[in-house]
This record gives structure tokens, C-alpha cells and sequence, in this order.
């Protein structure tokens, strides 16, 4: 029987939220789910693109910070996790062909080849814990919601077939306490870093914060400014304007969870670079 998403299990450990993705019976976004662990961004594309999206993601370390970069053909994770297996452990996943979205699914077992390269990018989910013990609300958390996405009118340094707009997400701060916000993230380059943004979403390409382009709008409170930080949706927008012959992620908001606390962020992963496989 699937797991009731409205529980929000926020005390599981990474290696439970797994199992429960793995058997199906939990296919919700990852919002307020084992918030002591990281959770990161997958992207996953055939080999003779994966150097190509690395060079990209180390020109645009902000939307797409690398935490691990497996091997081809190999789908059990060395560095986030222990031998997590990136086929199945995720709640949902999202197949793109040609920059159109053809598929969205609960596991890739019928998807996977010895030919795709994976790659783990840092998510801004691991930074709101820090948020929350600040006393800076969360709202799409307090809401029970996705994060509210955007596409920006930023356009990412190319690499190769991969150029695109960068991907935002957005949470509203009280005016008084966006200075905190940007301090607090701004230490966590892993994870996004500091905003890219804050009030005037006309600024940066968004018409309608009503209208997200990914995840769920949430309400903006008197004395509170939207506030914007890159995210690692940022690939699916590349996937969609390049025409990528494949790529496959997470879908948006249902994110991988690893065994890494997020208190061990920075000494886990001390710099937000790519590494060579």
C-alpha cells in the first residue's frame, strides 16, 4: 500500500526513502522527506554527450553543481550514497527525445543501457533545513507543495549541443530577512549557492509567478519578496531547447536522496567541480 504522501516523513534516513521509491510505494515529490540528507538532481544521457554536459556543468556551476559522476553504463552511486541504484530509487523520472518530453516514469529497468552516462547535481532542497532552523519560512513546504520553477530569460554558458535558459526556483522571504537568505545559501555552493535573483521576476523573463513553468505556485505574503535560486530542472530546459537525442531526469521535485547528511555537506563534497570518471 503506497506510503500516504501527506505524512511527510521528514526523520527517514536516505536509505529508507530509497526502498520505499524502489518497491513503488512512494512516487510523490521529495518535499519535507528525509530532510537531514542531501537530495540531488539526476541527469542521465547517452556517452557521447557525458563530457560534453560535464564541461557544462562546470561553466554553470550555479543551475548544475556536480556531485558525482558515474560511469558509463554503471547506475549504483559510489559518492552520495552506498551503492544506491539510480534505475529505481527515485520516485519519478522524466525521458526526453529529440528536446520533447516522451515519457514519465517510476523506474528506468527498461530504459537503461551500458551506453548512459549519469551524473548527480546538488538541489536546494538540502539548503531549507538551514532555512527553516533560521527561522526563514519555507512555504511551499509549509503548503505541502513542490517548489514553484521558472524558466528565465538567463541563458547558460553553452558546452557543445547543450545551451538553454537557466531554470529558477523560487521561495518568497520576508523583506527583513532576504539578507539571511543569501548568506545562509550563499555558504552551500554545493546545493545552488546564493540566489540569482530576488523581487522583479519580470527581470529575468517570468511573466506570471501564478503560472510556474515546473512544481507548484505558491502565495507571496505582505512584506515577503520573491526570491530566486538556480536549479537543477536547469538540464530538462536544455534537453528541450538543444534537442538532445536523449536525456533522461528526475521528474521535477521528486529528487534522489542520499546517505550524505546535509550537516556533512561541505566536508563531503568541499567544492562544487566536476570530477573525471
Amino acid at each position: 500500500m503506497p506510503v500516504d504522501a501527506e505524512s511527510r516523513p521528514s526523520d527517514l534516513s536516505g536509505a529508507v526513502f530509497r526502498q520505499l521509491c524502489r518497491t513503488g510505494e512512494w512516487t510523490d515529490t521529495s518535499v519535507g522527506v528525509a530532510t537531514r540528507y542531501v537530495q540531488a538532481n539526476l541527469a542521465v544521457l547517452p556517452r557521447e554527450f557525458a563530457d560534453e554536459f560535464a564541461e557544462f556543468c562546470k561553466l554553470n556551476p550555479q543551475p548544475c553543481p556536480l556531485l558525482e559522476r558515474l560511469p558509463a553504463g554503471q547506475f549504483l552511486t559510489a559518492k552520495t550514497a552506498d551503492s544506491a541504484d539510480l534505475r529505481t530509487d527515485l520516485p519519478a523520472y522524466c525521458v526526453y527525445r529529440n528536446g520533447a518530453l516522451v515519457a514519465e516514469l517510476y523506474d528506468l529497468l527498461d530504459e537503461w543501457n551500458e551506453s548512459l552516462t549519469a551524473f548527480l547535481l546538488g538541489c536546494s532542497f538540502s539548503f531549507e533545513r538551514k532555512l527553516a532552523t533560521a527561522g526563514i519560512p519555507v512555504r511551499h513546504v509549509e503548503l505541502d507543495a513542490n517548489v514553484p520553477m521558472y524558466t528565465t530569460s538567463i541563458r547558460c554558458q553553452s558546452a557543445g549541443r547543450f545551451t538553454g535558459p537557466m531554470v529558477v526556483s523560487m521561495r518568497p522571504i520576508p523583506m527583513d530577512r532576504v539578507a539571511d537568505a543569501v548568506r545562509i545559501t550563499g555558504n552551500l555552493p554545493q546545493v545552488h549557492g546564493a540566489p540569482v535573483h530576488s523581487g522583479a521576476p519580470e527581470a529575468i523573463g517570468i511573466r506570471d509567478l501564478a503560472s510556474p513553468d515546473f512544481g507548484d505556485p505558491v502565495p507571496i505574503g505582505e512584506g515577503e519578496v520573491p526570491v530566486f535560486w538556480a536549479c537543477g530542472v536547469t538540464p530538462q530546459a536544455v534537453a528541450l531547447a538543444a534537442g538532445i537525442p536523449l536525456m533522461i531526469t528526475h521528474a521535477p521535485g521528486h529528487m534522489f536522496i542520499g546517505d550524505v547528511l546535509e550537516a556533512d555537506l561541505q566536508r563531503v563534497f568541499p567544492a562544487a567541480q566536476p570530477e573525471s570518471s
